[in-house]
């Protein structure tokens, strides 16, 4: 089931700019399975936090559709089950910690009870229970990240957006924000998470999109976008012996006495090349396809998609 559906969605804001008006989403079409962690990525001014704007309704869509929970954004209803942390956000200061989240639980139509049972849950969850009590003005920006993401899971929320949740946050921060981020997924729980943090993403999300000036260049699992097609890494006793790859099958990219890659025309000669090794009496440990990191499939996707300037 996707819980959220976008289709040609566009978003132009209106400028007086000589070059004209700014597209800052350009037909995007993706979808957010249930119970996913989803990645936008995209570097600064790719259209990230305006997509997650348009999603909340926020701004208004120039046009196409989007839709949480099968609603329009522009039905209240279609947020009920929604928590939001927002990039850069700004608190009240003059609250504790404890009495931002009362503040989201009431907003949210929460009862006293269930408030106060969720903030004592939530300060735990991330890490907060002996700061929440502390004015906001005193937070630290890792801590105030923290809040901040207790205060989008107040109401319970079955769809949480979360833009660039691990700013400012020091290295064992971020782990115990990833962790939360599985439970959350373990519960069920749909997570929308924007973030320029690649190595962030690639250790919670199921699936990614990367998104370059408004487009959609690329989505997948994160499988599907670090290996590398028809790359074998293959680990055997090679010894001295010479391996030729019949041309028709494709290219020995590198050899060594302990093993070689090969990049092959056909991901089924595989099987050829093991059956070659076998027939010298070479020992295979292992053959696994050769992976690439998700920084390293970004920036393959940002280079293919780059235009020549006129």
């Amino acid at each position: 089931m996707n819980i959220v559906e976008t289709h040609e969605l566009t978003k132009i804001y209106a400028t007086r700019l000589k070059k004209g008006n700014v597209v800052a989403l350009d037909r995007v079409t993706l979808h957010v399975e249930q119970g996913e962690v989803f990645g936008l990525l995209g570097p600064n001014g790719a259209g990230k936090t305006t997509m997650v704007k348009t999603l909340l309704s926020i701004t208004t869509i120039s046009s196409g559709e989007a839709l949480i929970n099968g609603l329009s954004p522009s039905n209240p209803t279609s947020r009920e089950k929604v928590g939001f942390l927002p990039e850069s956000h700004r608190f009240p200061s003059h609250l504790t910690g404890m009495e931002l989240l009362h503040f989201a639980g009431r907003l949210s139509g929460m009862s006293t009870v269930q408030i106060s049972q969720r903030t004592d849950m939530l300060l735990k969850l991330v890490g907060m229970e002996k700061w929440g009590g502390m004015k906001l003005r005193k937070y630290s920006k890792g801590m105030s990240q923290r809040i901040g993401l207790a205060q989008a899971l107040v109401a319970g929320p079955d769809i949480v957006f979360l833009d660039e949740p691990t700013d400012g946050i020091d290295p064992v921060g971020k782990m115990e924000i990833r962790q939360v981020l599985k439970r959350l997924r373990s519960e069920g729980k749909t997570i929308f998470l924007n973030s320029h943090l690649l190595s962030e993403v690639e250790a919670v999300a199921d699936r990614v999109a990367i998104l370059l000036r408004g487009r959609v260049v690329r989505t997948g699992t994160i499988e599907e976008l670090t290996v590398k097609d028809s790359q074998y890494e293959i680990e055997a006793d090679i010894g001295n012996k010479t391996i030729d790859i019949p041309e028709e099958m494709g290219r020995r990219i590198s050899l060594t006495s302990k093993g070689m890659t090969v990049a092959l025309n056909n991901s089924e000669d595989i099987n050829s090349i093991i059956d070659k090794l076998r027939m010298q009496r070479i020992s295979i440990r292992s053959v696994k396809p050769l992976k690439q990191t998700l920084e390293q499939s970004f920036f393959e996707a940002v280079s293919d998609s780059t235009e020549p300037e006129a």
